[in-house]
């Protein structure tokens, strides 16, 4: 299995991908645009994306998901656990500026303003890593993976400095070949994407179908299309097999409050919302 993902090696995809996947062979892409664009277009290779942080919500990657319309295959909750990597031989009280993606940043805020560190945001936290690690500078440190401090010979000077220590994201695994397991006794999430007609209380209506049939929805976001402040999409993810006689019921009785309308993905629920 070849898995697209964004960043470089040592980054949290990659880490995730290599967790839930231990035989894949990862593909580190530039930009979110290029994994889905490498899944499109050949169907040997799956992206993995980040979609939702549990501390900070959203990616940004939902317009991509909009573009591209990939079918998703399997969703992973992943513990995010931020560490303070820096060249060898640094200590704590050494470190002036502190590297790493925006949102990581963000989720260890705390743990900065504590050691009143001078943020730096990247593009991603291994290219952090890697950044600090050629820098050859002691008074530089990255917020990036354990993965990331073992690939460009970094020490941990603190691990798990995250604001939140039950900090998760949510991945799903995308492709281009559609698939949808059979039904069984197991747990499923149905994933779509639909853009409604224009007219009064159009969500109210569209919604009520899941209502009336009992269908409990985990998921509902609106995003603007390209170059429109009036144009909108949705994307939903609701709980149940699509072939379930409810979701079903539910799916028509949306289609018809619907312009376009399209699954995305029919797959196991991760046992993490359990808990």
């Amino acid at each position: 299995m070849k898995i697209a993902y964004q960043g470089i090696a040592g980054s949290y995809s990659e880490s995730c991908a290599k967790e839930k996947y231990p035989n894949s062979e990862t593909i580190p892409c530039k930009t979110f645009d290029e994994c889905f664009e490498k899944a499109s277009n050949d169907n040997s290779i799956k992206t993995l994306i980040p979609e939702s942080n549990k501390t900070t919500g959203n990616i940004g990657v939902e317009y991509l998901i909009f573009k591209y319309r990939l079918n998703i295959y399997a969703e992973h909750f992943y513990s995010i656990n931020h560490n303070l990597l820096a060249i060898k031989g640094s200590k704590l009280s050494d470190i002036k500026n502190v590297f790493s993606h925006a949102q990581a940043l963000s989720q260890s805020s705390e743990f900065i303003k504590k050691n009143n560190f001078n943020e730096n945001v990247r593009a991603d936290t291994a290219g952090s890593a890697k950044y600090v690690s050629e820098s050859k500078d002691k008074t530089k440190a990255a917020i990036a993976s354990k993965l990331s401090a073992k690939i460009y010979n970094l020490e941990i000077l603190k691990e798990n400095i995250q604001d939140d220590k039950n900090n998760v994201t949510r991945f799903l695994v995308m492709g281009n070949e559609i698939y949808q397991p059979e039904i069984d006794n197991e747990k499923y999430i149905t994933s779509l994407l639909f853009k409604l007609k224009s007219k009064p209380a159009a969500l109210y209506s569209a919604l009520s179908g899941f209502a009336i049939n009992g269908v409990n929805m985990t998921k509902l976001s609106s995003y603007a299309e390209k170059n429109s402040f009036s144009s909108f999409f949705f994307l939903c993810d609701i709980e149940g097999h699509i072939e379930n006689k409810k979701i079903k019921n539910s799916l028509e009785e949306l289609g018809l409050h619907c312009e376009d309308m399209h699954v995305l993905g029919v797959y196991k629920s991760d046992k993490f919302r359990e808990k």
